[in-house]
């Protein structure tokens, strides 16, 4: 029997290390005090939390790492156990292996096994990929519970060697906006009262013919001898551009979709790509009586990990009627992203 509604138990998230503020991040790179003080005005991320410790080069938490202990918590959260899953699925972009892929070695060190599981390959839209994923399976119907996940190690990219002041700027940049973690959220088919439901899920391609806004490699053993390749760069000037306009085209879509007005929307997560672009796009947005959930100020960009930090910090607060909105654009191919809940 088909699942009318699909309901949000619980969410739980997880950050590696200390946060380090831009001050640390320009003492180890040998940056100086006007480098700092340009991220600080002109970025608006002021810390992030890297499983990488950038003096001893040394890999402290896996993506694995992060994202078990982000699912353990969404379980305690919920009360669920192992045996209550039916469905796990993962989005990132940064897993720790092509395989086994990580998806079942978070699976196996909760102890859940004989279910489907799912790894989805995506930058920012891949935690909403996992939600869709997650929603549909079990509003398919024989499902009843589901634990969706999205996580990144985005320092895994960086070289803590590098000389910052020889890179370009398609570079340098994410040195800047990223940062690590994991997040997860459990998904019920069942009636739960004081629970968000899940009205909408949009995913969609929109970058035919256009070139990609970011590009991240992966490197194999053929690559070795190229060490001059960037392993991670973007065209910022694009992103600037286009996000924006994606951002209110996404949110358009939806409330018209739902027959929503502007002034519906109670809590506005919107992409957080860093803290000043963030602002660019809420002020775009334009709505009015939504209450802005913004982490990428102190946690930097966490790709897939950011929509459960924000819904983690956005649940508590929801009480009978109150109607969310989350955006996402992935830059990579020009993805929209974006979801609508409501408290039940």
């Amino acid at each position: 029997m088909e699942a009318s509604e699909i309901h949000i138990l619980s969410v739980g998230t997880a950050l590696p290390g200390d946060p380090l503020d831009n001050a640390g991040l320009a003492r180890h790179f040998g940056m100086d005090a006007i480098w700092e003080q340009w991220v600080d005005a002109f970025v608006g991320t002021r810390a992030r939390h890297l499983s990488v410790d950038l003096s001893t080069r040394q890999l402290r938490s896996s993506l694995a790492d992060l994202s078990t202990r982000a699912a353990a918590r969404a379980m305690d959260a919920a009360g669920v156990g192992p045996g209550d899953i039916d469905v796990v699925v993962l989005g990132t972009a940064t897993p720790d292996q092509l395989m086994p892929a990580t998806v079942n070695v978070v699976a196996d060190r909760l102890g859940i096994d004989g279910v489907p599981t799912y790894q989805l390959q995506s930058g920012c839209a891949g935690a909403f990929q996992a939600l869709d994923v997650g929603r549909q399976m079990l509003r398919a119907g024989g499902l009843r519970t589901a634990l969706v996940i999205g996580g990144e190690l985005c320092s895994r990219h960086y070289d803590p060697g590098v000389d910052l002041a020889k890179l370009d700027s398609a570079e340098l940049v994410n040195f800047v906006l990223f940062g690590d973690g994991a997040g997860a959220a459990v998904l019920s088919a069942e009636p739960a009262s004081g629970t968000p439901v899940i009205r909408r899920v949009l995913n969609r391609l929109t970058g035919l013919n256009r070139e990609p806004g970011q590009i991240v490699e992966w490197t194999g053993a053929l690559d070795r001898d190229n060490a001059d390749r960037a392993h991670i760069k973007e065209d910022y000037k694009a992103i600037e551009e286009s996000v924006p306009a994606m951002s209110r085209e996404i949110a358009a879509e939806l409330l018209a979709d739902l027959g929503w007005a502007s002034t519906d929307v109670d809590y506005l997560l919107p992409p957080q790509l860093s803290g000043r672009m963030t602002q660019r796009i809420v002020e775009g947005l334009d709505m009015p009586v939504a209450e802005e959930i913004t982490r990428v100020d102190t946690i930097a960009n966490t790709g897939n990990a950011m929509p459960f930090f924000q819904l983690e910090q956005t649940l508590p607060q929801l009480v009978e009627g109150d109607r969310v909105l989350g955006i996402s654009v992935e830059s990579s191919k020009w993805l929209k992203a974006g979801f609508a809940l409501e408290m039940a």
